[in-house]
């Protein structure tokens, strides 16, 4: 027996294909909605990863801002400690200073000039005397800036001659001066002495 079959096979064709088209539509919609949502996963995952390290970050930033601030505070101390460190060992070094002051001022003023007042004040000393010549005050003057390892920069601050009244004994004309000197720091000194060890040596293993 011979079948014939008397369907439209053409439009059964087109049917079949239309339909394997949108299995396959679906089919890569699917698919391409699954990679989306992985790769929306993952990003989520990346996301969350990244602000864990950022919340650590910000975690560890604060314990080095709480440190930095212990630091400053500790050298803040230690600074202060160091001031008052310095404060002790300059009271130390200065007592005797005004020993040294008298002793050079002792020496180094010559014969005709009188001390009348002598004042203090942190490492600059105010003298006023009287003299008997203005080239007395000059050989004063000389002798602190040249010739004492105690005494610097000696400057004049006023001098002016006075008129002997009537009936002094002694009608002499007289130079009252006041003059400026600094006071050099014993460790100023420290130097110029260690320097001079090794000089005197040499001269004794000359001789």
């Amino acid at each position: 027996m011979i079948l014939i079959n008397l369907l439209p096979h053409r439009e059964e064709k087109r049917r079949r294909r239309k339909q394997a088209f949108f299995v396959a539509l679906g089919v890569s919609a699917g698919v391409g909605a699954l990679v989306v949502a992985g790769w929306y996963a993952v990003l989520q995952q990346m996301i969350a990863n990244q602000q864990e390290r950022n919340a650590f970050l910000t975690a560890e930033i604060r314990k080095l801002d709480e440190q930095i601030k212990d630091i400053a505070t500790l050298r803040a101390e230690i600074e202060a400690l160091k001031a008052r460190q310095r404060a002790v060992e300059d009271l130390q070094t200065d007592r005797n200073m005004p020993v040294h002051l008298l002793n050079e001022l002792a020496k180094q003023t010559p014969e005709g000039v009188y001390l009348r007042e002598i004042k203090q004040t942190g490492q600059t000393v105010v003298v006023s005397g009287v003299a008997q010549t203005n080239e007395r005050v000059s050989e004063l003057l000389r002798n602190t800036a040249y010739h004492s390892p105690w005494l610097e920069r000696p400057e004049l601050v006023e001098i002016r001659a006075t008129t002997p009244k009537p009936g002094d004994r002694n009608p002499q004309r007289l130079f009252e001066f006041s003059m400026r000197v600094s006071l050099k720091r014993p460790q100023d000194n420290q130097p110029q002495e260690g320097a001079a060890k090794p000089a005197a040596a040499a001269a004794r293993k000359q001789s």
